[in-house]
């Protein structure tokens, strides 16, 4: 049976290049569209750009334009990049369109009858010299708890949460002046209404994966849900409230709208029904998106579908973030902050396609890119193995075709059709990774057939021109076949090998039937070797982009507004060794590790020390270990130490580690033969 299916990527917003950061994410999903229309599902990919707030604003009066025409150029640079890398939308519009204000009135008059919305003043910071209030992004301070310097308005690096109003000497990033605190009206959306509904959702409706419901659940749903604070004061970039002038709807209200405006722009232009796709229950809505907005995909945007009586998401998919070289965030100083233009200058974008298919599962996880690691998969898996099976024939077929009855292959091409179904269970789950081992299980089955044949040598050998078709014809369908299942992956591949044979490919079940009888066309090349000196050139380019801003690489452009280098920290106040003595160091065996969804460097440990007790730790090593490589081991573990509450939960102790940070910290060993609950001296 036909599925109907819409989905959508977050909207990249509009102040900012395409990095391969963002890529993760529009790769990913494309991937996804394009075997569902493959299979012959009837699939729409929407998107927009994400292009109110106060960011727009600063940017457009800073360089000279309207935010219209700053907007409208980074629609068309956004475009060209996804373009650029075979991302195929089937409508990219834009959430300040006319369109998108209609459905955000809907929204807004289903919350007000639902009588959801309130009103209160609240104490902000403002901009005396910039003239405009700050959210928490535009300032930087000393965090209140640890004292840290020069930190973000809501966190800190240490993982202490704070309203901005609580930094000690903030600063405005728009313009360096102290800001002042100013009351402004502000209109909330009292999201514990809904919690019962939330929470039902969450646990029951299937459409997110099991860490992030036990995230959600853990986190939010098991206290009262906060006010959702859905506007912001004048001046701001975006769509005034209608029953509240001089007040904006808050970015996030009208950026997940957005998707819908953009479907309605969509079923206008196909002279379709929006209610078809977005208030039909068996039309399936599937959002891709990274970890750092899983809250408001799963808390506020089910909240908002519910109540103005459209479709709920039927899959939320979450990923992890892009770490470039052993877990680094992306950085403009070390030149791992790669835009989408300046990739394409020195390397082919199906070997990112390729690169990014082979790391993503169904799982939160980080994905890191090495560039020995790049090189090795698309020379070895991709040149070497796929593109090898046609090159090696390729010169000879087109004087021979392809023989009238399929050859005797030994079994080759009947054993990859039988994985068909395996690959595609693996697509639909989005474990790209599992399936492009499975095809490369293929290609390398297949390879040893053209080597052990050896049609160079036919080739000179006139009496066995028959027997030179039929290698070339083994050869060239299971080439066919690997193209086929990597079509979500590389569609250029599949269109090169569709034209080298006169049969494009159009359907996932061309798999299951050899192709014979026909000519073949003049072989051209199709890949070329990525060679490691040029990607070392693009890391070089990459530090003297000068639009580019150190951030963590998610799908959502959440910017850091520092490039600043880290400076040396200076020393601690004096203690004595009495101080010292006060610390109480365990032997603790770690029971369970996990992925924290939206930290960037905490692990979730839960340790035992000995007996029935148990301490859950939150420890800053996720760049230096992966979970699973530490459930069992013994640590050493600060047990005295006042348990914290996290945003994460609450921390019930310290693991003791060393080394200067990132992929450099080393958790303390210790000795198998030590007790969980032993002291240390």
């Amino acid at each position: 049976m036909t599925r109907q299916i819409l989905v959508t990527s977050a909207l990249p917003y509009a102040n900012g290049p395409i990095h391969i950061g963002h890529l993760v994410e529009y790769v990913q999903t494309d991937i996804w569209v394009r075997f569902q229309k493959l299979r012959g599902n009837r699939c729409i990919y929407i998107c927009a750009d994400d292009t109110h707030g106060t960011a727009i604003m600063i940017r457009a009066k800073k360089e000279g334009r309207s935010e219209e025409e700053l907007i409208a150029a980074m629609s068309e640079e956004h475009q060209r990049d996804f373009a650029g890398f075979g991302v195929q939308f089937d409508h990219y519009g834009s959430t300040n369109s006319e369109e998108n204000r209609e459905v955000c009135t809907d929204f807004w008059k289903a919350l007000r009858a639902a009588g959801l919305v309130v009103e209160r003043s609240i104490e902000q910071l403002y901009d005396p010299e910039a003239e405009t209030f700050l959210a928490d992004r535009f300032v930087r301070g000393t965090c209140p708890h640890c004292k840290l310097e020069n930190q973000a308005g809501d966190n800190c690096d240490n993982g202490h949460t704070y309203s901005p109003t609580e930094l000690i000497d903030p600063k405005s990033t728009l313009s360096g002046a102290t800001p002042i605190l100013k009351d402004a009206l502000h209109l909330f959306v009292q999201l514990e209404q809904l919690h019962e509904f939330l929470a039902q959702w969450v646990d029951q409706s299937g459409a997110l994966q099991p860490e992030t419901a036990n995230y959600l659940k853990g986190q939010f749903l098991s206290d009262e849900l906060r006010d959702w604070d859905i506007s912001r004061p004048a001046p701001y970039f975006g769509f005034e409230i209608p029953d509240s002038p001089g007040n904006y709807w808050y970015v996030w209200f009208d950026a997940p709208i957005g998707y819908i405006a953009s479907t309605k722009q969509w079923c206008d232009i196909h002279d379709e029904e929006l209610s078809d796709w977005w208030q039909n229950k068996d039309c399936e809505v599937h959002h891709f998106i990274g970890k750092d907005i899983t809250y408001f995909h799963t808390l506020f945007w089910p909240g908002m579908l519910q109540t103005a009586g459209y479709s709920l998401p039927t899959k939320v998919h979450i990923h992890g973030f892009l770490t470039v070289g052993g877990g680094l965030k992306m950085s403009k100083s070390v030149g791992t902050l790669i835009s989408a233009e300046t990739y394409l200058k020195y390397a082919d974008p199906s070997f990112l396609r390729y690169f990014y298919a082979t790391k993503l599962s169904p799982r939160v996880e980080d994905i890191d890119l090495g560039l020995e690691e790049f090189v090795e998969k698309v020379n070895s898996d991709l040149v070497g193995k796929v593109v090898n099976l046609a090159s090696r024939v390729g010169k000879f077929a087109s004087t021979t075709g392809l023989s009238p009855q399929y050859p005797d292959d030994g079994g080759l091409f009947a054993a990859g059709a039988a994985k068909g179904d395996e690959i595609a269970e693996a697509y639909e789950s989005c474990d790209y990774a599992r399936a492009m081992r499975l095809i490369m299980e293929l290609a390398d089955a297949a390879n040893p057939f053209v080597e052990h044949a050896k049609p160079w040598e036919m080739k000179k050998d006139a009496e066995r021109q028959d027997e030179l078709r039929d290698v070339c014809t083994v050869a060239l369908n299971l080439f066919r076949q690997l193209a086929i299942y990597l079509a979500p992956v590389l569609p250029k591949l599949a269109d090169d090998c569709g034209k080298l044979l006169g049969d494009p490919i159009k359907s996932w079940d061309q798999s299951q039937t050899p192709i014979v009888g026909q000519p073949v066309n003049k072989f051209q090349r199709m890949m070329n070797r990525v060679q490691l000196e040029d990607l070392e050139k693009m890391i070089e380019d990459g530090k003297t982009e000068s639009d580019a801003e150190e951030v963590v690489a998610d799908a959502g452009a959440q910017y850091n507004d520092s490039d600043q280098p880290l400076k040396d920290e200076p020393l601690a106040d004096e203690i004595t060794i009495d101080d010292f003595a006060k610390v109480d160091l365990r032997v603790a065996r770690v029971i369970s590790a996990e992925h924290v969804p939206d930290a960037n460097k905490l692990l979730k440990l839960t340790l035992s020390l000995g007996g029935s007790e148990r301490r859950q730790v939150f420890a800053g090593i996720k760049a230096a270990y992966e979970p699973e490589s530490l459930v069992g081991r013994l640590v050493v573990m600060v047990a005295n130490l006042q348990p914290r509450k996290m945003r994460f939960g609450l921390s019930e102790g310290m693991v003791t580690a060393s080394g200067p940070g990132g992929a450099d910290v080393f958790i303390l060993g210790v000795d198998e033969g030590a007790q969980p609950g032993q002291r240390v001296h």
